[in-house]
């Protein structure tokens, strides 16, 4: 497992997929919090606040996470390795951890230079300092274990289909779905008597975290999310 998901690094970082993933969530969040006027605009709402940081994140996310995950298992089944990457002497769930880690790991490390927006709004504020660590630390736990869902829905889609594009825009639905769709449904109220509906999407549970707590629903959500469609992936892969 250990070599595929070294691999997988290499791999984004022989190429400029990996700079490329980095730059553009940084450009684009830089750009979104401290260029363009807006209300996600950290100077424009006067506050000392990474809020529109974190709202803004998550839908950022919702595109980059599939770009890089799209390669995953498309581009196995297209170059015809894939067969040959299952008949290896590791499991077929090892090979599937591999990829989805190192995915994983790529968005993190691009999540890691944001820490910069934590020290530079906590010097704007009056006084200096002036920042709920709180719910600041709630809200980069609760992008993570976002990142964790995203990527195994990212790596499943992969196996969907051995062209990339398609398996982007599966991934970019399936994502956009969970994070946004059961919460537009719960509008309509259709299951309100049954279940709420809005409770099963990952904005609820992403949004709780923001707040600072951290609860062990929420945690076990994202994790049974990610397991699940690994497993998906499992499956799809012993075809």
């Amino acid at each position: 497992m250990l070599a595929i998901l070294k691999k997988e690094i290499n791999t984004f970082f022989a190429s400029p997929i990996g700079y490329l993933v980095i730059g553009v969530f940084l450009l684009l969040n830089g750009l979104f919090l401290w260029v363009f006027k807006g209300d996600f605009n950290i100077l424009d709402t006067g506050q000392a606040s990474l809020a529109s940081f974190f709202l803004l994140a998550p839908w950022i996310l919702i595109f980059l996470v599939p770009a890089v995950t799209m390669r995953s298992f498309s581009d196995e089944k297209k170059q015809g390795t894939l067969e040959l990457l299952v008949t290896k002497p590791i499991s077929h769930f090892q090979i599937v951890l591999g990829k989805y880690f190192g995915a994983f790991a790529l968005i993190v490390m691009a999540l890691i230079p944001t820490f910069l927006y934590v020290y530079t709004v906590s010097q704007l504020g009056n006084p200096e300092g002036n920042l709920d660590m709180g719910s600041t630390i709630g809200s980069y736990f609760g992008l993570l274990f976002l990142i964790a869902a995203y990527t195994a829905i990212g790596v499943f889609a992969s196996t969907l289909s051995d062209n990339q594009i398609v398996a982007f825009i599966i991934a970019v639905f399936i994502c956009f779905f969970f994070y946004f769709g059961f919460e537009g449904l719960s509008n309509y109220n259709v299951f309100s008597n049954l279940v709420n509906i809005e409770n099963l999407g990952m904005s609820a549970h992403y949004n709780s975290m923001s707040r600072g707590v951290i609860d062990t629903r929420d945690l076990v959500y994202f994790i049974s999310i990610a397991l699940a469609f690994l497993l998906f992936t499992k499956l799809r892969i012993q075809k």
